[in-house]
């Protein structure tokens, strides 16, 4: 063991500094396994080189050997790069990989042991110059064996990738593959096979390994971008505080974050069952419905909401999505929590706050309602003769202000009625106030039944009467007014055991667009009332229970 000298101690603690930074720094799976291959491949330079700095024949193995562990290894490690460069570095399961690097392990062990030189023997008692054995040859088929099978599975994936620049770097990938097997063929058979014949050439394969190596750091920088981004879902996936479960479809856990911890205890391997983790829940909504759709129904997106039976009362939204491949088959589901408290108690609060504005709303349109109802009757009242229920003198002029323009502007006809109640001041006298109210009232109740729906009966003051008759021309006028007259002289009013008939005697004007010009509409229905009044009074001096037409 006199290689072991400080100078190699150093290399080992340097070696183990550099396996460390690997496996503890921030780098993605795929930089990982380059550098280690990487490291794997400077081997075979590194010993070559070493091996012809000294005649020490101990350090001479022992360089000739780290370099053949270099090579027997390199097989392997190329493979185990195709993988991750393929993106399936995750098919690698522990067991997987022993089966995969046994072969090489076993040439490499069998060839340091080198019983009765199978592997290689010196020439001259100097390892300078070697002959080899059939357990070199060996060797030499595994690595090719390691590279038919790498080749088969950067084929296979270059046949799944679409994308094109995916497609150029699993080439160049290649091409650094197939450059460092023709250099390693190349050495074989220039410095072994033909080694007699032809001028030993050095540093073929340690330039295979640098032309390839140049490939592989291309094509690991481009696709590693990948890896980068799955790196960063990762971790953020990880940062989330929405808690995460992946289960394959037998809900076996695949994958979990650190928020799923709050809300259920489980880890990877194990069987979730979602009836025994709902069973003590108290949920919102149905639960048997959502159980059945989770267990008959895995293809659909389902979400629902529960109360967790704590201090804090807290509730938590659970969703379940499926996970499905380019075929639409079902590989697996995504159960996500997130915690909802915060936003029930917001939706409750404001719920609640709805509650009082709706009893408020409730209250305010009731007291709009009463509002309306007596702005209507004040309005009414403002209008009508509370006593008689006509409109009143204000309420009349003010339509007939309007009327009496239009009529004028589109050639309308319209007439008015003037009358009163004869001798009603003896009716009061001999039968008291009441009677003449009820006298009155009966009046207005028998005019009003004989005039159309757009006549205007309003109580003009003290016994007298006016009606507003549009559209209604002299003829028509006098017609009417005589039939009013009638019903009113033919009606009876009972007080107490007496009967009670009035007669009315009444002025009529109407007038035609064609002969009146309007300038002030207030002017004009003064002469118009008071040429009426002056047919009422000519009615009245003529007799009394007449109708006296003004010309």
């Amino acid at each position: 063991m006199a290689f072991i000298r400080p100078d190699f101690i150093l290399f080992a603690f340097l070696f183990c500094l550099f396996v460390g930074v690997i496996a503890f720094n921030r780098i993605t799976s795929t930089h990982k396994v380059y550098l280690a291959f990487h490291f794997i491949m400077m081997m075979w330079p590194l010993g070559q080189f070493s091996v012809r700095m000294t005649d020490i024949p101990e350090y001479q193995l022992f360089f000739i050997n780290m370099s053949f562990v270099a090579m027997g290894m390199l097989g392997p490690g190329w493979l185990v790069f195709v993988f991750f460069l393929t993106g399936r570095g995750s098919q690698l399961k522990p067991s997987k990989l022993l089966l995969y690097i046994s072969p090489s392990i076993l040439c490499i062990i069998v060839s340091m042991w080198n019983p009765d030189h199978i592997f290689m023997s010196p020439v001259s008692g100097s390892y300078l110059e070697r002959m080899y054995g059939p357990m070199f040859w060996l060797l030499v088929l595994v690595q090719f064996a390691y590279f038919f099978t790498a080749l088969m599975n950067m084929f296979q994936a270059m046949k799944a990738v679409t994308a094109v620049y995916q497609r150029k770097q699993l080439a160049l990938a290649l091409i650094g593959m197939f450059v460092l097997t023709g250099f390693g063929l190349l050495d074989v058979l220039v410095n072994v096979l033909l080694d007699r014949w032809l001028p030993v050439v050095p540093g073929l394969t340690a330039s295979g390994i640098l032309l390839s190596d140049l490939c592989f750091v291309i094509a690991i920088y481009r696709f590693g971008m990948l890896d980068l981004l799955s790196m960063a879902q990762r971790d953020l996936i990880e940062h989330m505080t929405t808690g995460i479960i992946v289960i394959d479809d037998n809900c076996k856990v695949l994958e979990i974050n650190r928020g799923v911890s709050p809300f259920v205890q489980t880890s990877k391997g194990e069987v979730f069952e979602m009836d025994k983790f709902l069973s003590p829940m108290q949920t919102q909504g149905e639960v048997y419905e959502f159980l059945y759709r989770y267990n008959h129904h895995p293809y659909e997106r389902i979400q629902m909401e529960y109360a967790i039976q704590d201090a804090a009362g807290r509730h938590v939204s659970i969703q379940i999505s499926p996970i499905l491949d380019e075929r639409k088959s079902l590989l697996g589901r995504m159960i996500t929590f997130h915690d909802v408290s915060e936003l029930r108690k917001l939706v409750d609060e404001m719920n609640r706050k709805n509650e009082a504005l709706h009893e408020r709303n409730l209250e305010l349109i009731t007291i709009q309602e009463e509002l309306f109802r007596v702005n209507t009757k004040l309005e009414q009242m403002a209008i009508t003769d509370v006593l008689t229920g006509c409109y009143n003198r204000r309420y009349l002029l003010q339509q007939m202000e309007h009327e009496v323009l239009l009529n004028v502007r589109y050639q309308i006809p319209f007439s008015v009625f003037l009358f009163d109640i004869d001798f009603f001041k003896q009716i009061n006298d001999r039968h008291g106030h009441l009677v003449g109210d009820e006298v009155l009232r009966s009046i207005a109740d028998i005019v009003r039944s004989k005039l159309r729906r757009t006549d205007i009966l309003a109580r003009y003051g003290g016994e007298e009467f006016t009606v507003y008759l549009p559209h209604t021309n002299r003829e028509q006028a006098e017609l009417l007014a005589d039939r009013i007259m009638h019903a009113v002289s033919s009606n009876i009013v009972m007080a107490g055991d007496e009967q009670v008939q009035v007669t009315i005697s009444m002025g009529v004007v109407s007038e035609y667009s064609e002969e009146v010009s309007i300038e002030d509409p207030k002017e004009y229905l003064r002469d118009l009332f008071s040429r009426v009044d002056a047919a009422l009074y000519k009615a009245k001096n003529e007799g009394r229970n007449r109708v006296v037409t003004a010309y």
